[in-house]
């Protein structure tokens, strides 16, 4: 049975990754910085908590594992401009790290997440297939691709069995709001609360959405049959922009009686405009296939967020009606 150790498992899209592994029949190791891990996983996943940048610690979390997927990272798009150097020290010397102490070992595939919506930078065709040129705009985006760069270079040089996957905009239950990243979820939880939804731009970015649940399934896909050395888009190939997300969220909120209340904000120079990817490569040398559509995903995430709201609501004393 394989041992895969998830970097970065107890984030939102790693426990999605841990989840479907687990459902896959195979045995499990989390490694996070979190020290709640453990009393999120039930009791058959091991964890580890730790910075895997720290050689000890790194050594610990893969004793048995045979497969490794990558999901850690500390920052964001707008924290990397704010602070390009930290982009780089808190990122890259690690996954440095990982793939120099994983060459010559026993180690069956690992998988490094990326990120579609920012190392390819401004679209020159849609959708973006994994040929077409990475000019990212965001030190973040910069920072990722250096770690893909270093990723190919151990699997050509060093032999080293890795595949990288650049995901689109993941969305579902469970996100976290205002972190940065998510629209989705920080919209959701704006409007529970009554505040207003930023824009920036009339009509804001334009992204590709997909479920959670897909993009674990086809980080799984990749684990299980990605080509070692070759990189893979996973998005649903359809672009939203921003306004059309709140008009489709717009409905859900009328229901529970809320309104959409919007701010609009210049356009910020580290936002890739529009980015749609294609994600044909993927489907056809794994099989993988997004299945939660996008309607479907919307409403079991507004579901998800508005009882929790109701149920925090209740818990503290006030009065729920209305979604408030």
């Amino acid at each position: 049975m394989n041992q895969c150790c998830v970097i970065g498992g107890a984030g939102f899209i790693g426990r999605y990754v841990v989840e479907g592994l687990l459902e896959r029949g195979r045995r499990v190791t989390v490694l996070d910085k979190n020290a709640s891990a453990p009393r999120i996983f039930p009791a058959e996943v091991r964890c580890v908590c730790g910075d895997y940048g720290e050689g000890a610690v790194l050594r610990d979390a893969l004793e048995e594992a045979d497969e490794i997927i990558n999901l850690a990272y500390a920052t964001v798009p707008s924290t990397s401009v704010a602070d390009p150097v930290r982009d780089i020290l808190t990122n890259l010397p690690a996954a440095i790290g990982l793939f120099e102490f994983t060459t010559g070992r026993a180690v069956r595939k690992i998988v490094n997440v990326s990120s579609g919506g920012t190392v390819y930078g401004s679209a020159q065709t849609l959708p973006i297939a994994e040929g077409h040129p990475t000019d990212p705009i965001s030190p973040y985006g910069v920072t990722k691709l250096a770690i893909e760069k270093y990723a190919f270079l151990y699997h050509r040089l060093k032999g080293l069995p890795i595949v990288t996957v650049r995901p689109a905009n993941a969305f579902g239950e469970r996100q976290q709001p205002f972190t940065g990243q998510g629209f989705v979820a920080t919209a959701i939880a704006s409007i529970l609360r009554g505040e207003e939804v930023v824009l920036y731009g009339e009509s804001g970015t334009i992204r590709d959405y997909i479920h959670v649940v897909d993009l674990a399934n086809g980080i799984a896909a990749a684990l299980e049959h990605g080509q070692s050395g070759s990189f893979y888009n996973l998005g649903s190939g359809v672009g939203r922009s921003n306004k059309e997300i709140l008009d489709a969220i717009r409905p859900l909120a009328r229901s529970a009686g809320l309104e959409v209340h919007v701010k609009v904000l210049p356009p910020r120079g580290f936002d890739v405009g529009v980015n749609i990817l294609n994600s044909q490569k993927l489907e056809q040398e794994t099989g993988w296939k997004a299945r939660v559509s996008f309607a479907e995903g919307l409403e079991r995430t507004w579901n998800w967020f508005y009882d929790n709201h109701r149920r925090d609501a209740g818990a503290r004393g006030g009065t729920v009606r209305n979604g408030s």
